[in-house]
């Protein structure tokens, strides 16, 4: 029989989390609910999930600070929640390791999909990796076994994410990959309704290893700016 998933459901908003949580339960989950900083963190480590759905603003502490906080103990997929559109936020929540991200208002639809997407993406990160262990093009190396990039001899720190991302542009060098497809294959998502996800974990990719490793085609996608 397969092992019921877990999810920790952090939002302190009573019926968006009582909401979000019985959306959850119907898609087969085990659901927990905390309502502040300190219990997310505390529910964590009693019970680890397998899968974090979490609001940036909390009591206590914020959601950046719980996501920080769980990660540094024991990596788990994160999908952020956040009230505001605000880029710069969003950016953070992805610094810090957060998987993915929602803006409020969102469809509980949309919601449930996205935490079947982590969790099928949670595994194939655990499975071996595809193709060469390590992946050279000019400065950038790509250590696939060990989960490593380093630029010019300098290791580069990346999330889960942008590491799958990563691997991805570079198994298609020079090849223009459009957002859809991205979303499929690396966050396995059926539709496209999540494009800005990309566009930002490729300006996290930038920041870390250079602006001239990923060139932007406008509309369409990315393509890994390397040699064959």
């Amino acid at each position: 029989m397969e092992t019921e998933r877990r999810v920790l459901v952090v939002e302190d908003e009573r019926t968006i989390a009582e909401a979000v949580a019985a959306r959850l339960r119907a898609e087969g989950f085990v659901v927990e609910v905390a309502g502040d900083g300190p219990s997310a963190v505390d529910a964590a480590r009693r019970t680890p999930p397998d899968v974090v759905v979490l609001d940036v603003m909390l009591p206590g502490f914020d959601g950046l600070e719980v996501c920080r906080r769980l990660q540094a103990e024991r990596p788990v997929p994160i999908l952020m929640l956040t009230a505001r559109d605000d880029e710069t936020d969003l950016l953070v929540g992805l610094a810090v390791g957060a998987d993915d991200y929602m803006v409020k208002p969102f469809s509980m639809r949309e919601l449930a999909a996205r935490v079947h997407a982590l969790l099928r993406r949670a595994q194939k990160t655990t499975a071996e990796p595809k193709g060469p262990p390590t992946l050279r093009f000019g400065d950038l190396e790509i250590n696939q076994s060990e989960r490593r990039v380093l630029r010019s001899g300098v290791e580069a720190h990346l999330t889960p994410t942008e590491f799958d991302l990563l691997v991805h542009l570079a198994a298609h060098p020079r090849t223009v990959l459009p957002r859809e497809r991205l979303l499929a294959d690396v966050w396995g998502w059926a539709d496209a309704s999540g494009t800005r996800t990309v566009d930002s974990h490729i300006k996290g990719l930038r920041r870390k290893l250079g602006s001239d490793l990923i060139r932007t085609v406008h509309g369409v996608g990315y393509a890994l700016e390397v040699e064959r």
